[in-house]
């Protein structure tokens, strides 16, 4: 952990064909703070999907990101309900951030 809620990648994380390189910074998941008791931005059930996520939106593949995200989640067992919701709430920021569709 480092302050203000950022995390650091110790080691290299692998998923498929990308390598996110050990000293990754991230902030976990972009959860507003009112739904934290909800969906924690670092929660162990999904962090290394949020990390795959945030790497490569940092390299500017969006729809790679939000593919990689809900492959992942499923891969991590993440529930189906809170899955689907957290994959339209990436999407649905995409979109209006960035204008990807």
């Amino acid at each position: 952990p480092l302050p203000n809620h950022k995390f650091k990648l110790l080691e290299d994380l692998h998923y498929k064909d990308i390598v996110v390189p050990a000293g990754f910074k991230t902030n976990g998941a972009d959860v507003p703070r009112f739904l934290w008791w909800w969906f924690p931005p670092n929660r162990a059930d999904y962090l290394p999907a949020v990390i795959i996520h945030d790497y490569l939106c940092e390299k500017k593949e969006y729809k790679k990101a939000d593919e990689y995200f809900d492959n992942c989640l499923i891969d991590l067992g993440v529930n189906d309900k809170d899955r689907v919701r957290m994959v339209r709430a990436v999407k649905f920021y995409h979109r209006i951030k960035y204008n990807v569709k």
